[in-house]
């Protein structure tokens, strides 16, 4: 056991925060802790890290910390550099110094034993210790990372966005942001025992998180992580703690796994407490029934003992999804082009890219790519903040913007809540005005809270909430996730599916674009590429794995057999030779068309026995009133039955294919 908290509780001022937690770090575990934003989860990072102290004990039980040994702790804290004059480069090799110790000793040691070498004397003693040390010293400086420290330094530079040129530039002249991720290096390099992590992924481009997750899956210590990037977590972490109404639980396995878990003990729990709660019932019926009856008294007895000596199952709690909503229309529709973009070039002094794309009514567009690679200045663009610097752009018949900049999770205001949402829409009358925060969560004294007063998730929610209230048909969203937890991006995914609208985002979720991207709009050095697939193909087609999967079925052992001979083949007519090569061609592509009419076929069948099995599922009793059920399955249908149309346009289309070539 690295590190362990036993009942512990945490008090900020006259609030209890957490509440008798336990919490172990086994060896080189990789933890993920979860929960709701305000939940706790932060103030756990900084418990292990030393800058809170536990409760005072109130009880007879035992409340600790242990750890083993004195394990080093590293937490990414405010930004404190000490000297903000001195170079990047002269402030990260300060991590360096344990191992630059380390590699003077050893070439002292080594040198000092060459020059012993061959000279018998009294020193013998003393030489025999030192070349003990010199052995132990190459183990540890092998261990620490001696020998590839400078090449790790660079990737990291690289990965985080930094060039060699920037080595040399005084700290001060980094913005804000740089030197969050500069602090960040430094932790990593400084490879404590235990590395604690608070939402690591934010403001990291997708790039940088996927180098991030392989070089936390194989480091060779603890990790502990607050965050909400759910594909993240499943990347990298074995355990998973939750803390939920104040109390912490912990589950083996990814994100996912718990997710699994944690529902089905919840149906567990739920169906042993009500077959429980349905036996007492029946005890105490007979004990109402014949408690009068004198010959009945003895059994009467037992059931009430029964019933007393039972382990009594608590009725579970509810997940806690408490979370905002907004189930608006769109105060009118669009035509089928929303979006027309045709080489707009853009940027601020000097020219980024440039960028062309059409976009359709309903279609959901993710903006993915590094970070200053003009993603958020083509948004800024498209909504007028800052001009064009060439080309031109217009949206479609009757599009009604709604825009949202992920800096408006960040801007102040001495207003309260009810003042800023208020003087944005004067016309409406005080019940609307509080109905309307209500549902984004801005309830009873909530809504007296100055904006200064609220979280960055609080700010995303006000803006999200100002934004629909327009009821526009197209949203242009800028990293509107960023300070969300995980329940609140999961009803924006569910909110944007279900949006009658078209919607443009830029996100470096994977998840959330997973989730609702059907196109992609990929910015890269120097170039941007409209992909009209979504997030998954996209990876499939950059790993390889999807590559021309038709071609490949098509291209058999076989063809290339015919290739081979073909080309061996001496023909000395050469129109026998085109004539023998068309008709190969031919061939070729009739057996890819049967081929892909046959795969077409199939997966037909297999959504048409999906579709049927759902309608049965919908005739199951026990969802004849669970209406959220009945609601997710309708969805479901009506998804698989879309897929079914195309999956039939898709056959006819091959179809009409193989009938022009015969």
């Amino acid at each position: 056991m690295l590190y362990q908290i036993c009942n512990g509780t945490v008090e900020l001022g006259a609030e209890t925060i957490l509440k008798k937690i336990n919490f172990e770090i086994r060896d080189t575990e990789k933890i993920a802790v979860v929960g709701r934003n305000g939940g706790g989860k932060t103030t756990l990072l900084r418990l292990i890290s030393g800058e809170l102290k536990l409760a005072k004990r109130d009880s007879d039980e035992d409340v600790f910390i242990a750890k083993a040994g004195n394990p080093e702790i590293g937490y990414l804290k405010q930004i404190a550099f000490e000297n903000p004059a001195i170079t990047l480069d002269e402030e990260i090799r300060k991590v360096f110094r344990p191992i630059l110790a380390m590699q003077e000793r050893i070439e002292l040691l080594l040198e000092k034993m060459n020059r012993e070498a061959g000279n018998i004397s009294k020193e013998d003693t003393l030489h025999a210790k030192e070349i003990e040390e010199y052995t132990r010293l190459q183990e540890e400086f092998e261990e620490i990372g001696g020998y590839y420290y400078e090449k790790e330094y660079d990737t990291m530079l690289r990965q985080f966005g930094f060039t060699m040129e920037d080595k040399k530039k005084p700290l001060n002249q980094f913005s804000g942001g740089q030197q969050t991720k500069l602090s960040f290096i430094k932790l990593l390099l400084s490879k404590p025992d235990i590395l604690l992590l608070d939402e690591p992924t934010n403001h990291l481009d997708i790039s940088t998180i996927e180098w991030l997750e392989e070089y936390l899956k194989n480091y060779k210590k603890a990790v502990v992580i607050v965050s909400h990037d759910r594909m993240f977590l499943d990347k990298v972490v074995d355990v998973v703690y939750e803390i939920e109404y104040g109390m912490m639980k912990r589950y083996p396995g990814n994100y996912t796994k718990f997710m699994e878990t944690k529902r089905a003990n919840y149906e567990k729990q739920k169906k042993d407490y009500e077959l429980q709660q349905k036996e007492i019932a029946r005890l105490q019926m007979i004990v109402e029934k014949y408690k009068n009856t004198p010959t009945k008294v003895a059994m009467t007895r037992s059931k009430l003992k029964q019933i007393e000596h039972m382990e009594k199952i608590e009725a579970p709690d509810r997940f806690d999804t408490h979370t905002f909503h907004a189930n608006f229309k769109p105060n009118r529709e669009t035509g089928k082009e929303v979006l027309h973009v045709q080489d707009l070039r853009i940027g601020y002094d000097r020219e980024i890219c440039s960028v062309s794309m059409e976009q359709y009514k309903r279609q959901r567009v993710g903006i993915i790519g590094g970070n200053g690679l003009g993603k958020s200045t083509f948004l800024k663009t498209l909504v007028g903040i800052i001009p064009a610097l060439g080309g031109e752009y217009s949206f479609g018949y009757q599009v009604d913007v709604g825009y949202f900049d992920q800096q408006m999770a960040q801007y102040s205001s001495k207003k309260t809540v009810l003042d800023e949402f208020w003087d944005e829409y004067p016309t409406l009358d005080r019940t609307e005005v509080r109905s309307s925060l209500g549902a984004f969560l801005f309830s009873q004294e909530e809504v007296f809270k100055t904006v200064d007063m609220l979280s960055g998730g609080e700010k995303v929610r006000l803006a999200l909430c100002k934004i629909f209230k327009t009821k526009p048909n197209f949203l242009i969203l800028d990293e509107p996730t960023n300070h969300m937890d995980i329940v609140g991006k999961e009803t924006l995914e569910a909110m944007l599916r279900d949006f009658p609208g078209s919607v443009l985002f830029v996100s470096h979720d994977r998840y959330f674009i997973k989730q609702i991207a059907d196109a992609l709009l990929v910015f890269e050095e120097g170039m941007v590429r409209y992909l009209p697939y979504g997030y998954e193909e996209y990876l499939e087609r950059k790993n390889g794995t999807y590559a021309s999967s038709i071609d490949r079925a098509a291209y058999t052992g076989q063809d290339k057999e015919r290739d081979t001979a073909f080309n061996k083949e001496d023909m000395s007519n050469e129109n026998v030779v085109q004539r023998g090569k068309e008709s190969y061609v031919l061939g070729k592509e009739r057996s890819r068309l049967e081929k892909k009419l046959k795969r077409t076929e199939e997966q037909i069948t297999e959504t048409e026995q999906a579709i049927q099995e759902k309608k049965d599922e919908m005739m199951r009793p026990e969802y004849a009133s669970s209406y959220a059920k009945l609601g997710e399955i309708s969805l479901q249908i009506e998804k698989l039955e879309s897929e079914l149309l195309e999956l039939m346009e898709e056959w006819e289309d091959i179809d009409q294919q193989l009938e022009k070539l015969e």
